[in-house]
């Protein structure tokens, strides 16, 4: 029962951090396609929008266990390019507690890849993916 209570916490946790950020990215489209332009990226708002949705799709991956494992990975490899794009090594010299921020993204990577190692749990997980193996859903 804990380990169940465990797993479902980290989901709503994921869950909450990618809707909060895509919450404040459709709430500010402007301001995050500003943040965005900042970082030489071209067609910021075109890019603010596929980040909101693709924070979305997240959301609902954490919250029903589908396609669990894919979007574990896939939002491990959006947090580095995030950490690397928005707070990485060029930052630093700027303004020290941008390295702080560089770090904390792979610590929440590091829970990501967790993740998708151990699958979304027994419960209220739908079982559909392209890397979840069916041998491997009695083991999460």
């Amino acid at each position: 029962m804990a380990k169940t209570a465990a797993i479902l916490i980290a989901r709503l946790i994921f869950a909450g951090v990618f809707a909060m950020a895509a919450g404040f990215k459709l709430a500010g489209m402007e301001n995050t396609a500003t943040q965005i332009a900042s970082i030489g990226f071209p067609a910021p708002l075109l890019f603010a929008w596929v980040a909101a949705l693709f924070e979305i799709a997240l959301v609902i991956a954490f919250l029903t266990g589908a396609f669990f494992t894919e979007a574990a990975l896939l939002a491990a490899a959006y947090v580095l390019f995030l950490g690397v794009a928005f707070y990485g090594p060029s930052k630093w010299t700027d303004d020290p507690m941008m390295f702080g921020f560089f770090v904390d993204h792979f610590v929440f990577i590091a829970g990501l890849l967790y993740a998708a190692v151990h699958g979304p749990g027994e419960r209220l997980a739908v079982r559909r993916g392209l890397i979840w193996r069916q041998e491997t859903a009695g083991e999460a």
